[in-house]
């Protein structure tokens, strides 16, 4: 058997462990001779004293164990790490565990903010690794020696893998099948789950600019202004302008604000309003970067593959409303 042991923190979201384990005994209904494919057992550990992990919806989920009553130094095939726990005394547990259990298994995995708690156990540093797009820049400040990736739905660095947000935590365990029982076995409990095996574009996919708004004051109300104004002067010193600010004061106040500089910040806005009118309308690309203040579309295609790893066609045909389909 392949043991495989997922942890789970109280509060969080069950529905990555129980995908988790559904993928895991997918592939074992699949195997073409479980008894010499070495099959996958499951168990999930929680630091909760009565083994009930409360998920963040309302629903509970009983663990096979307790972590504190397993023991770190046994072998073990695989440890993933689902979330990184609501409160410092559950994560100080799981780190203390990782920190002696990492040594004797073939695998460390962590699902979404779970590389939080594999960088605090050491096991990230000097790895290129990836976590939830909103804990990149947390985990790149607190952890310098992490080689942080942005883009990837998943990243491996030797023993230890590393996942985005949720749900892409399943394109890694599909990636685990694969490499346990080969392409065939993973395809096929894809097939059967209805879910790509290697899903296009990342998790970088998705625009964060409306959730890094200014308080108030002045770059609020630009902020507001830009996306009705694509075409307008957006350099940095057209926008102080419009603020009355010198340039250098503007970038200042504008990153401290919102987190992003201007310049990113405008790219972004217009991505935006690309992705919209490519998922919306049936404009040509070329139209569409007028519009979104790109110039052309061989610029569009280049802000596209740079922060979506995907073509403006590549993603109208993955994104398109259905009416337009």
């Amino acid at each position: 058997m392949t043991a495989i042991l997922i942890i789970v923190p109280d509060g969080g979201m069950l529905f990555e462990a129980a995908g988790i384990a559904d993928i895991l005994m997918q592939a074992n209904q699949l195997l073409p001779d479980a008894a010499s494919n070495s099959p996958y057992q499951v168990t999930v550990a929680t630091t909760q004293p009565h083994r009930v992990v409360h998920g963040v919806s309302g629903l509970n989920l009983l663990a096979d164990h307790r972590l504190c009553d397993l023991d770190p130094t046994l072998p073990r095939d695989t440890i993933m790490v689902t979330g990184k726990g609501l409160t410092e005394e559950e994560g100080s547990s799981v780190v203390s565990w990782l920190q002696q259990a990492a040594p004797h298994a073939r695998r460390v995995v962590s699902i979404c903010g779970g590389a939080m708690l594999l960088a605090h156990a050491g096991l990230l540093n000097g790895r290129h690794a990836t976590t939830h797009w909103r804990l990149l820049d947390t985990l790149q400040a607190k952890f310098p020696l992490v080689k942080v990736e942005r883009g990837p739905m998943y990243v491996q660095d030797g023993e230890i893998w590393t996942s985005g947000g949720v749900s892409s935590g399943f394109d890694l365990t599909l990636a685990l099948v694969e490499d346990d029982h080969g392409f065939s076995v993973a395809k096929n409990v894809a097939q059967n789950l209805v879910m790509f095996l290697r899903r296009p574009g990342g998790q970088s996919q998705y625009s964060r600019y409306l959730l890094n708004q200014a308080s108030e004051g002045p770059i609020r109300e630009l902020q507001a202004w830009l996306p009705e104004n694509l075409n307008a002067d957006l350099s940095v010193e057209g926008l102080a302008g419009r603020v009355a600010m010198s340039p250098r004061n503007f970038t200042r106040v504008f990153t401290r604000e919102t987190g992003i500089t201007p310049a990113k910040y405008v790219e972004e806005v217009r991505l935006n309003a690309a992705r919209q009118l490519l998922e919306q309308t049936t404009q040509d690309i070329g139209q569409i970067a007028v519009i979104t203040g790109f110039g052309g579309g061989l610029n569009l295609r280049r802000v596209f593959e740079r922060n979506l790893q995907l073509t403006p066609t590549e993603y109208r045909e993955r994104f398109c409303s259905r009416m337009l389909a």
